[in-house]
């Protein structure tokens, strides 16, 4: 059982590693599935300070609300992978890989959200300053969910002089495809809903309903009460830093990494061959291995690869390393104590699992607090980081164990010199 699935394992291995490197099918290598950050491809990164005086939770939603109107501003601009993150309590970080005019993206993304409710006949109605709050809330009839809003006083009275029109026939559609019972709702010259009113709405409440597809989904309904809500909620941003990377410099950047990661990794190889002999037989194939869970979970995750986040990657691949290291030497020191090898590899393994344990949880712990408190380049680092050492803590635990025990049940390889201790051969 062991043997056919340490064969199963080197076909997969051997298997994942030619699609990683060449594709197979439809199905594209990793290089172009990858999504690389700034410092490798290049573009656009801008930090903005939001001046405003709110504090706390206010301050909270008012971040997530202007992050919601960015980032779909961004992502009209036809780049690829933008990024934007909150920074601390009051600052967000937008990356652009692709953009040049550093000049032109920031007045592009920092200018102020423009909202407006129009109706059919090309009638402003209101604007986003006289929306006071909207949010989702579960749609009764529909099932699913509606955005429930909340006017100005001058919102309210606005709101009701336009459903009151609407409803009394008394507005003409001048709009292709649109009815004229409709009230268009336009961020930034961008229609992002358009309900249509049943009644007259007196009270400055109305509820956007997805109408005959049912409640919006809750993803859905949380994004449209964003982008309005940033609408009614307008803040201005202070540019505080800017860089502009360009692609020739990212992308010499990105090739001296992956230059250095492999001769780090075939340094590492080498030095297990020699250090460990047929031990290190087993920790090159659990490497390997390992190397294609990182960069595989890194793709499915959709995480950005950044070059702190190669550098977290080489660091948890010294670590992977680090517990097999920790496990061979126990191991050993059990052959030397005159223990048969088969024996030894049991025991080596029980005592080395403690200390392989703790000291990959508490680089965990330290890999969430520098993601939850840094900034871009640190998250990459810490995630990446992270993933590599649960990697290498499986790799480690199991695969390197699995080879190891079919090498100490063979005969011919269970020898001490193979195990690179001195002397005569373990029964």
């Amino acid at each position: 059982m062991k043997k056919a699935l340490a064969v199963i394992l080197s076909i997969i291995i051997l298997f994942g590693w030619y699609v990683t490197i060449m594709g197979i099918g439809s199905f594209a290598p990793i290089k172009d599935q990858l999504k690389l950050g700034l410092d490798l491809s290049g573009g656009v990164y801008v930090v903005m300070e939001a001046q405003t005086e709110a504090t706390g939770d206010e301050l909270k939603s008012l971040m997530s609300q202007t992050q919601a109107v960015i980032e779909k501003r961004v992502n009209q601009m036809g780049l690829s992978e933008p990024i934007v993150t909150i920074e601390g309590t009051n600052r967000i970080r937008v990356e652009l890989p692709g953009a040049e005019d550093a000049e032109e993206a920031i007045n592009s993304i920092g200018r102020t959200a423009q909202l407006q409710f129009i109706m059919a006949d090309n009638t402003i109605v209101l604007d986003g300053s006289q929306v006071k709050d909207a949010g989702i809330q579960q749609d009764q009839e529909n099932g699913g969910f509606a955005i429930g809003l909340k006017f100005t006083n001058a919102g309210a009275a606005a709101f009701k002089q336009a459903t009151t029109d609407i409803v009394n026939g008394n507005v003409t559609s001048t709009m292709d495809g649109v009815p004229p019972n409709a009230i268009l709702i336009i961020l930034d010259e961008e229609v992002i809903s358009s309900p249509v009113v049943d009644e007259v709405i007196p009270n400055g409440e109305a509820i956007i309903t997805a109408g005959g597809r049912g409640g919006f989904g809750e993803e859905e309904a949380t994004n449209l009460s964003a982008l309005i809500r940033g609408g009614a909620l307008p803040v201005e941003l202070k540019e505080v830093q800017t860089s502009v990377i360009g692609p020739t410099i990212g992308l010499d950047a990105l090739k001296m990494s992956i230059i250095a990661g492999l001769i780090g990794v075939a340094l590492i190889f080498i030095l297990m061959l020699g250090m460990y002999r047929i031990m290190g037989v087993a920790s090159n194939i659990a490497l390997l291995l390992y190397i294609l869970i990182v960069l595989w979970v890194l793709v499915l995750m959709g995480g950005v690869l950044t070059l702190p986040g190669i550098a977290g990657i080489i660091l948890s691949v010294g670590m992977a390393v680090d517990g097999n290291v920790i496990i061979f030497a126990r191991v050993r020191e059990e052959i030397i104590n005159g223990k048969t090898i088969r024996v030894a590899v049991d025991t080596g393994f029980k005592r080395a699992m403690s200390t392989i344990i703790d000291s990959q949880v508490t680089t965990i712990i330290a890999g969430i607090v520098l993601y939850q408190l840094g900034s871009g380049p640190v998250k990459g680092f810490a995630m990446t980081l992270m993933i590599g050492i649960i990697a290498s803590i499986f790799t480690a635990v199991i695969i390197t164990r699995l080879y190891l025990n079919l090498i100490a049940e063979n005969r011919k390889l269970a020898t001490k010199k193979n195990f690179a201790v001195a002397g005569r051969e373990a029964s």
